[in-house]
């Protein structure tokens, strides 16, 4: 029997479908009118899973829904057409082609052999041309059949037939990936990436760079690829493994939301064959082995890269922060606020330690702790020049960052003197030298001038400006009052709440966190209170997930998920955002606006109580550093509620039932 007839043409979605949902029905009901689906509600439960693990719409106006499905004994290709449009998930807006695929169980790759060939006929204007101006269903048949239609041998005498074969051959990529926190978005982007790339009949290995290490792609396995994907909002670490193949750069986000797409443009890069490497990627003049850029380099407008410049640097911070605040937290534990008092003569204190005294091992920790939190400028504005310049880039930025501090200017002078050392180190590093310097350029001369030029820049022009402004942005804190501060906690709860440890996240973090040290020996009432509102609020996502999925309405969520909600208690307890990404990425339009709107209230109600936290992290383990720790509870509990209401709310109105969740559970692997 033929893959596609024209009884399982549709040619006038609009009237009968606006919606995906809605589409979809139709589609299955064209193939069970047409006699290729003996269980339509088997079909039609199968095509769903599928859509659940990643939508389907890709660049083009194009929706492909598919799934392997007992509801079909053979393979089906059912298309559809709407000149309105009907929205897919793709970025580029509605779709107005769809091709329904599906294979009976068991069929092997039939499915993935399908969508590959099928995907590579879309990104052929005439084939689309074609489809969207047919008015006859026989012409959609013949064009489609043509296009899925298995590679035959070409014959000896015709050599021009080879070019076909070449275009549809299988295709080996190799791909990193790797997020700030190095957690969660790394490992979900290298899934879609690999669930992707099976989808359209390609190979891909990942090397995941997250925060445990990463273990390094075999040589040969890079030599072998084809091309190469880099899905990273942060440094791709020994990016010169990758050097001379095609590659694509995205962040992590567009992985996880987009890896079809990806995945096309790999194929369209390798087609294109190998592009020369940008300036921005290569190896300074006597750079050594190190050689390379050692960030990303998003293609795209300047924006994309000075986020990729200052996450880079954020996410060599945020080790600093951890272990310098959870000694602080330790040392208030111990030895009580008065702790501080330790760091005004550091020798004398060493002078008199005991081992057998709790008191003067808190003071150690203190004294430890705040040394770590000295780092953070140095290591801020370091990292943010290593992210343009590789290591030419790192002595101009720490040395601005020290020089930022020195002055008052603060965390505003580590970006700024971060970006000016990056920048005026790459371009020197960049110069046409004579062969006898190129060997002490990237050692001796480019860290020396660019040194001298950068911290002479921040010491004699930047520094005063930015202290100013970093002096108003505290006194401004410090005079928060009412309904001002109110509104900054709701603020930095959405943030907190928005992309779950993504940019934003972080950027309210880094906010909180940078200036703690010295708000906690100046009593800084404001500051200590945003540092409360942010980690309360970044609680709230995972406590409301796992309060919905595993006490309100754990029938609304799969077996897998119920699993995540058992272990989201722990990680929002300990204030781990990330452990509400699982349940967004599966569906972010109804857990995202809930999960913000809880943490929005959480961080207004920290700040209208007035609870202080001198710890930067730690979750509910250090409410003994908090204080009124009543209310701080009391508040992450509204937002959860409040969150895990809202979230519980809209699943129910299309709650799934548990012979549901099995089907899903059983069909989940197709590709």
């Amino acid at each position: 029997m033929e893959l596609i007839t024209t009884r399982l043409v549709e040619l006038q979605l609009d009237g009968a479908a606006t919606t995906k949902d809605a589409a979809i029905d139709r589609l299955v009901e064209v193939a069970a009118a047409a006699g290729r689906s003996s269980d339509p509600a088997a079909l039609r439960r199968d095509v769903a899973a599928r859509e659940e693990l990643l939508p389907t719409g890709i660049e083009g106006g194009i929706g492909i829904p598919h799934a392997r499905s007992t509801g079909v004994a053979e393979p089906t290709v059912v298309f559809g057409r709407s000149d309105a449009g009907i929205d897919w998930g793709a970025a580029d807006g509605p779709a107005h082609l769809v091709f329904l695929i599906a294979v009976p169980e068991g069929a092997g790759d039939e499915h993935l052999q399908i969508l590959a060939s099928m995907s590579r006929a879309l990104m052929k204007s005439d084939f689309r041309d074609t489809l969207l101006k047919a008015t006859d269903p026989q012409v959609v048949v013949d064009t489609i059949t043509a296009a899925a239609a298995p590679e035959e041998a070409a014959p000896a005498a015709a050599p021009a037939a080879a070019a076909p074969q070449e275009e549809k051959r299988t295709m080996k990529f190799v791909g990193v990936t790797s997020c700030p926190t190095g957690i969660a978005h790394t490992y979900m982007a290298a899934e879609a990436l690999e669930q992707a790339a099976a989808a359209a009949g390609h190979e891909i290995t990942i090397e995941t760079q997250g925060s445990g290490g990463f273990k390094k792609l075999d040589p040969a396995v890079i030599a072998a690829a084809d091309g190469v994907i880099f899905a990273n909002d942060v440094e791709v670490r020994d990016r010169a493994r990758f050097a001379g193949k095609p590659t694509v750069q995205v962040g992590v986000k567009r992985a996880i939301n987009d890896a079809s797409g990806i995945v096309t443009e790999a194929v369209a890069a390798v087609e294109a064959g190998p592009a020369a490497v940008p300036v921005a990627a290569a190896v300074p003049a006597g750079g050594g082995a190190g050689g390379g850029m050692a960030t990303k380099v998003e293609e795209g407008h300047f924006g994309i890269r000075l986020r990729g410049y200052l996450m880079t640097g954020v996410s060599y911070m945020i080790p600093f922060v951890a272990g310098g605040g959870i000694l602080i937290a330790l040392s208030f534990m111990l030895g009580g606020y008065q702790i501080v008092d330790v760091n005004g003569d550091v020798p004398g204190f060493i002078d008199q330690f005991s081992f057998f005294s709790l008191n003067d091992w808190a003071g150690l920790m203190f004294i430890l702790g705040a040394t770590a939190f000295g780092f953070l400028n140095a290591v801020l504005a370091g990292f943010i020049a290593y992210a343009i310049a590789d290591r030419p880039g790192l002595v101009p930025g720490f040395v601005a960052g020290v020089a930022a501090g020195s002055i008052g200017a603060g965390f505003l002078g580590a970006i700024v003197g971060g970006l000016t050392g990056g920048f005026i180190a790459r371009w020197f590093a960049q110069l046409d030298v004579p062969k006898s310097v190129r060997g002490v350029m990237p050692v001796v001369v480019v860290p020396l001038v660019a040194t001298l030029l950068n911290g002479a820049l921040m010491l004699t022009v930047l520094g005063k400006p930015l202290a100013t402004v970093q002096t108003a942005l505290t006194d401004w804190l410090a005079g928060l009052s009412g309904a001002n501060a109110i509104l900054l906690g709701a603020i930095l709860g959405l943030m907190m709440a928005f992309d779950m440890g993504g940019p934003v996240n972080k950027t309210a973090y880094v906010f909180a966190t940078l200036n703690l040290t010295q708000a906690i020996a100046d009593n800084n009432g404001a500051a200590l209170q945003i540092m409360a509102a942010v980690m309360a609020a970044g609680m709230v996502p995972p406590l409301a997930l796992a309060l919905s999925s595993t006490v309100l309405r754990p029938k609304l969520y799969t077996e897998a998920e119920r699993e995540n909600g058992k272990a989201a208690w722990l990680l929002g307890a300990s204030f781990i955002t990330e452990g509400a990404i699982p349940f967004a990425a599966a569906d972010p339009l109804r857990v995202i606006p809930s999960i913000m709107a809880g943490s929005a209230l959480t961080g207004a109600l920290v700040m209208a109580f007035g609870c202080e936290l001198r710890a930067p992290h730690g979750g509910i383990w250090v409410v003994g550093l908090i204080s009124n720790p009543v209310m701080f509870v009391v508040a992450i509990a509204a937002g959860t509620a409040l969150a895990a209401a809202l979230v519980t709310a809209l699943k129910s109105r299309n709650p799934i039932t548990d012979e549901e969740i099995e089907a899903q559970l059983t069909h989940a692997a197709v590709a």
